[in-house]
């Protein structure tokens, strides 16, 4: 039998932006945020102090001794701060780090967030949905270079763009920890604004669910929202540490959710992205259909008769590539660059011109005159940057593309001899900025195209520094 947790890997793989994350307090529990639980026993602990009797062991048994009635975290808050303002003020400690929590790494975000922020600038993740008031997610997507839109009041959510048009929303359905508005007794959290319900309809009928850290236990106007939602077009996954309790049974029963069995939240969003991006970096062309394209590339090379077949199938090729590295995934102004960053977007446009990387060696090796016109042409196409405002090295990356095919294509004529097709292609004209041309040894060499310095590229530039002198000295 499958592993649920794989199932979820490949759905999201194959669903970009479909999957919405709904999160709890288990989530930032490992970074030494208390549960509402654990608020409440800590409460009790200093109600105790108040009364100058000792509750421990068990706070909750001497709580109801005390009162004559159960802990509630929502009940308990609503007698010791009567509005939301000194709730807020109340509660703020637990979410917020003092000097020696700082110093010890608490209260920061954990791998769940920094996996969560990474699935989300791959755009896998579109929207978060978390009952959290710490920014704990918001933090770990800035860390990454995602600014996220936050949603944590009706006004915000009213002016709110639509979910298709947001990188990266983060909803927060109960408030910020700074703001007094925050949600969490019964009369708030057992109804939402209409504007909330809106929103939240919409992202359980057109998105997935991926559900962990959360209860189902106290929040009555999201459990409401999750009934009403009528669509399954897309899979709910719901991962728990222990058995549900019976609310969440309902919920899962009711949205036929598939349930995973976790260790903890770390664990299992960690283990969701590097599956996540382990299928996508073997979600390249399939080797047969690479051979295919090269067979018939060989066949049309081979007789004159099939130029018209020859054209077309290295243009179809060129096509994929141009709308696949033209996505929202090659945005020049996100993500931040990094090492990471930088590396991860290189192997994406390698990906994405996998093809016609594996063809050119060929078409190099057999180039002759009539070939010319189709492989200049390409490379003027792939060597056009499609933006000239963003961020510098991702403007520049543009035509990595490029600049591979350029020297796909060269070396597979080296070593046929055929220099002619090689000062063809160093000839070509690539369109430069103010729309200016210049020759593709000029635009698309490494060190041209990587000429501001970034650490992680300057053993790049380094390597090339002699095939460019060669050129000049040899060809041009």
């Amino acid at each position: 039998m499958i592993d649920p947790i794989h199932a979820l890997a490949f759905s999201i793989q194959a669903n970009p932006g479909v999957y919405a994350v709904l999160v709890g307090s288990g989530i930032s529990r490992a970074a030494n945020i208390p549960t509402g639980w654990e608020i409440t026993l800590d409460l009790v602990r200093k109600l105790a102090e108040l009364h100058g009797e000792d509750c421990e062991p068990d706070r909750e048994q001497w709580y109801q001794g005390k009162f004559n009635r159960e802990a509630d975290y929502s009940v308990l808050l609503d007698a010791l701060a009567k509005t939301p303002t000194e709730r807020q003020q109340l509660l703020r400690p637990y979410w917020e780090p003092n000097g020696q929590e700082r110093e010890e790494g608490a209260k920061q975000p954990t791998a769940a967030h920094h996996a969560i922020a990474a699935l989300a600038v791959q755009g896998f993740i579109k929207v978060i949905v978390t009952t959290n008031f710490d920014r704990l997610l918001e933090s770990a997507l800035r860390a990454q270079g995602l600014e996220p839109t936050v949603l944590s009041s009706p006004d915000q959510v009213l002016g709110a763009l639509p979910l298709i048009h947001t990188r990266c929303c983060v909803f927060k359905l109960h408030g910020d920890y700074l703001d007094t508005r925050i949600r969490n007794i019964p009369s708030e959290l057992d109804q939402y604004p209409q504007e909330y319900n809106d929103l939240l309809d919409r992202i359980f009928d057109e998105f997935g669910l991926v559900i962990c850290g959360w209860s189902a236990e106290w929040d009555g106007a999201l459990r409401t929202a999750l009934s009403r939602a009528p669509s399954r077009r897309f899979t709910t996954y719901w991962a728990a540490r222990e058995t549900p309790g019976d609310e969440a049974q309902r919920l899962i029963a009711h949205r036929d959710a598939q349930l995973i069995r976790i260790e903890n939240a770390d664990t299992f969003f960690t283990t969701v992205q590097q599956h996540v991006e382990s299928i996508e970096r073997f979600s390249k062309p399939h080797p047969l259909s690479v051979e295919v394209v090269i067979a018939n590339m060989k066949r049309y090379i081979s007789e004159p008769r099939y130029r018209i077949q020859l054209f077309d199938l290295i243009d179809e090729i060129t096509d994929r590539v141009v709308e696949s590295v033209s996505g929202d995934e090659f945005s020049v102004t996100d993500p931040t660059p990094t090492s990471a960053s930088v590396t991860d977007r290189v192997r994406r446009y390698e990906a994405a011109c996998s093809t016609l990387l594996a063809m050119a060696p060929t078409a190099g090796y057999w180039a002759n005159e009539d070939h010319y016109e189709v492989w200049g042409r390409c490379l003027e196409r792939l060597g056009s940057r499609r933006l000239d405002y963003g961020t510098t090295i991702w403007l520049d990356l543009q035509r990595y593309p490029a600049t591979l095919l350029l020297y796909a294509l060269g070396l597979g004529a080296l070593e046929s001899d055929r220099l002619r097709f090689v000062k063809y292609l160093l000839k070509t004209k690539i369109p430069e900025q103010y729309g200016t041309d210049m020759p593709a040894v000029k635009v698309l060499s490494p060190s041209y195209l990587f000429k501001r310095d970034f650490p992680t590229l300057k053993n790049m530039k380094q390597t090339h520094t002699a095939w460019n002198d060669w050129i000049y000295d040899t060809l041009w």
